[in-house]
C-alpha cells in the first residue's frame, strides 16, 4: 500500500471539505480546513518526500470564475512537481492535453465519461485517442444506494446508473491506467473507512486503485491494508496534521512511503 498525497482546491484555496456537502449553488461546502499556503507549497513538500502519483482535484464547476482560480492554484503545484501529480476536475477532451503540458502525469476524469447517468463511450474513446490510455485515470467515486455503490458525478452530487463491481472494473480498466475511488459518504469525515467498498476493491487487482475516504487513524490504515489485501493505495486528507488533523504526515510518509511498519496507535 502506497501513500498518494492530495491537494484539493475549492474557491481558489487549498481546502479539506466534507465530500458529500459540495453544492454548486453559491459554491458552498462544509469546510474542515482552509490552508494559508498555496498549492505550490504542498506540491514542493510532496516532491521533497518523493511522493509521486498523488492527485490535485479542482472542486468548482468548469466555466466559473472560481474554476479559473482553482486552475491558477493547480498550475503552481504542477510547476513545483512536474510529472509528479495527477489532476482532475472539469477535464474534457478539449483541455486534457493542456493540463499534461502544464506538468500533470495523468488526467483524472469522471463527469465527462459518466454522462447522463451512463458510460459515454464516445467521450471515453475521445479521451483515450487524445491523451492515451497510459495518461488517463478514471474516477469511480461512489455512494451507496440500495445496497450497491453507484458512481456519482458533478462534484459527487448526481447518481449515475453505473455500479462499482467486478464487471465494471474489468470493462473500464481497458481504457485507463488507474482508478481513483472516493468513498463519498465518508469523505472528509475521518470517521472510518467504507469497509464493504474496500473489500470489493481488494478482490480486484488488474490496474492500480487509489482509495480515499474516512481514514482517521493508523488503525484505519491497518484495516485498509488488511481488507484491501494490500492491493490498494491510499489518500488521506482531513485527518492529516498538514490539514489540521491528528495523523502525523511524517509518520505516514515513513510508514507507507518506505513500506515500514505502521504505528500501533489508533
Amino acid at each position: 500500500m502506497k501513500f498518494r498525497p492530495c491537494i484539493d482546491i475549492h474557491n481558489g484555496k487549498v481546502k479539506q471539505i466534507v465530500g458529500g456537502s459540495l453544492s454548486d449553488q453559491n459554491s458552498k461546502a462544509v469546510e474542515n480546513f482552509v490552508s494559508e499556503q498555496d498549492a505550490g507549497f504542498y506540491a514542493a513538500l510532496y516532491k521533497k518526500d518523493h511522493l509521486t502519483g498523488g492527485h490535485i482535484i479542482l472542486l468548482n464547476p468548469k466555466g466559473t470564475d472560481y474554476y479559473i482560480e482553482d486552475c491558477t492554484q493547480a498550475k503552481k503545484a504542477l510547476k513545483e512537481f512536474p510529472g509528479g501529480m495527477q489532476i482532475g476536475g472539469g477535464i474534457t477532451e478539449e483541455n486534457a492535453v493542456s493540463f499534461l503540458e502544464d506538468g500533470a502525469s495523468h488526467v483524472i476524469v469522471t463527469s465527462y465519461v459518466f454522462k447522463d447517468g451512463k458510460i459515454n463511450y464516445d467521450n471515453l474513446n475521445k479521451l483515450v485517442s487524445t491523451v492515451g490510455k497510459e495518461k488517463l485515470v478514471l474516477d469511480l467515486s461512489c455512494r451507496k444506494r440500495n445496497g450497491e455503490y453507484y458512481i456519482v458525478t458533478d462534484r459527487w452530487q448526481k447518481f449515475t446508473d453505473v455500479v462499482v463491481n467486478q464487471d465494471t472494473l474489468d470493462v473500464l480498466s481497458e481504457f485507463c491506467d488507474e482508478f481513483l475511488v472516493h468513498a463519498v459518504d465518508v469523505e472528509g469525515k475521518a470517521s472510518g473507512i467504507e469497509k464493504e467498498l474496500v473489500r470489493l476493491l481488494g478482490e480486484w487487482s488488474k490496474i492500480p486503485i487509489t482509495y480515499a475516504g474516512g481514514v482517521g487513524s493508523f488503525y484505519d490504515l491497518k484495516l485498509l491494508k488488511e481488507l484491501g489485501k494490500d492491493k490498494l493505495d491510499v489518500t488521506i486528507g482531513s485527518a492529516l496534521d498538514l490539514f489540521g488533523g491528528s495523523i502525523k504526515y511524517s509518520e505516514v510518509v515513513s510508514g507507507l512511503g518506505q513500506d515500514k511498519q505502521l504505528p500501533e496507535s489508533e
